[in-house]
């Protein structure tokens, strides 16, 4: 797509600090960091979200990803890395293109807000009938 930032960044018109790249995925970077590390891994073909990827491209990032976080590990030794993947501007999924962030969280960093969220009891009964709603939707899919 003409327009998108990160068909840019993959066709090298716009500069970016490519830490990883292959036949389907090209990694960089993210240059509004959460923390020390941050990176973004999408694929190259230009596609918006988790419901329009191929399913071969969709493994090739996450397989992507898997030697990625390794290489964060082995050379910032993070406590964890958080795997982000946002779809839809409600959201706030502001590149409309795939894109999975690797979020690593120091031994020393506070906690990351996006993995804090207070655990709430949620009421059984609607947590049920939505559960029965998805799996009804996947199963006429």
């Amino acid at each position: 797509m003409d327009d998108c930032i990160f068909c840019k960044i993959v066709k090298g018109e716009i500069p970016s600090i490519k830490i990883y790249e292959d036949k389907h995925v090209f990694a960089f970077m993210d240059i509004n960091p959460v923390s020390e590390g941050h990176a973004l891994v999408i694929p190259k073909i230009h596609v918006e979200n988790l419901w329009k990827i191929p399913e071969a491209t969709l493994s090739a990032v996450h397989s992507a990803s898997k030697t990625i976080v390794h290489a964060m590990t082995m050379a910032m030794g993070p406590v964890s890395v958080a795997a982000v993947q946002l779809n839809g501007r409600g959201v706030n999924q502001v590149v409309m293109h795939y894109h999975l962030h690797l979020i690593p969280r120091a031994s020393d960093g506070e906690a990351l807000k996006l993995t804090a969220w207070e655990m709430i009891p949620g009421d059984m009964d609607a947590i049920n009938r939505t559960g029965a709603a998805i799996a009804a939707a996947i199963e006429n899919d």
